[in-house]
């Protein structure tokens, strides 16, 4: 199978990337891998193996170490597996699932198995999302309960818009390689300037082959279908997964939103403030119990 990654270099410079922001982040955890029918899948592990499990899915162009940036208290809380994403510019491999069918469930629920492990809560950030509710579609039967943040699946953004203000600047990039069109990208998806997405997606434009497959949305017959307690979390300045469209269509779709909260300020990828409100949720009454 082709690499994703253009070039053993660019490869090689973007899990550099990876390891410093893991060793950045001074958690204690161990490497598993898991070697699923769709290919080897790594998982950063921490947390006292006592404790709850708890899941946690990236987002696109996104790697482990990513996640535990994002919610760092879970792992006093829980034990916690952050998954690699497959064909993802991380350490699993690089098999490309299809989004159209039930390959990333059937992929999730064989991890979930192989830790043999039930009861679990899920928290997912946009395609990560995807994941989870894919998850749920194929075998919800060890899913606790579910935290998506801006996830894709529910509703998507004007495409038009998206171009112009996401896919052009980024292409753009790719061409000139000048850091003032990665700024521009960044600047319409992130809330707050991210100096560690500045390096890593500046890599990952240039060095690996991103999936642009258009996103599906998910149908109202398979939401029905889903009784796991979900918590949605949306951005109201969102360009790739509008807050309110998406609030609305989930609340006529899924009969087992938990809660909805629409985060007013924020556009796709939430602020540091935002993440840590979104992170109380997920702990909610672990974090009294302690």
């Amino acid at each position: 199978m082709k690499s994703l990654f253009k070039s053993k270099q660019g490869k090689h410079e973007i899990l550099e990337l990876y390891d410093q922001k893991l060793k950045e982040l001074h958690i204690e955890h161990q490497y598993e891998q898991v070697l699923t029918s769709f290919g080897n899948t790594n998982i950063i592990v921490s947390g006292d193996p006592q404790n709850p499990p708890l899941i946690l899915v990236h987002g696109s162009n996104g790697c482990a170490p990513i996640s535990y940036e994002t919610y760092p208290n879970l792992n006093k809380f829980y034990r916690v597996y952050a998954v690699d994403v497959l064909a993802q510019p991380n350490k699993s491999a690089e098999t490309r699932l299809s989004m159209k069918d039930d390959s990333y469930g059937k992929w999730m629920n064989e991890i979930i198995e192989s830790f043999t492990i039930e009861s679990v809560t899920m928290v997912g950030f946009s395609f990560g999302g995807l994941v989870i509710l894919k998850t749920l579609e194929c075998d919800e039967s060890n899913i606790k309960e579910v935290f998506l943040s801006a996830p894709a699946y529910i509703a998507n953004g004007n495409p038009v818009k998206a171009l112009f203000k996401i896919f052009i600047p980024m292409k753009k990039y790719m061409r000139t390689k000048k850091l003032k069109y990665v700024d521009k990208f960044l600047s319409e998806v992130f809330t707050d300037r991210d100096n560690f997405a500045v390096k890593y997606l500046s890599k990952v434009f240039l060095h690996f082959k991103m999936d642009f497959t258009a996103i599906p949305i998910i149908s109202a017959e398979k939401a029905k279908r889903i009784k796991t307690p979900i918590t949605l979390i949306a951005a109201k300045n969102d360009v790739l997964f509008p807050g309110k469209k998406m609030l609305k269509r989930a609340s006529q779709l899924f009969p087992s939103i938990k809660k909805s909260i629409l985060l007013e300020n924020s556009k796709h990828v939430p602020s540091k403030t935002d993440n840590l409100f979104i992170e109380t949720l997920i702990l909610g009454d672990n974090m009294h119990s302690k």
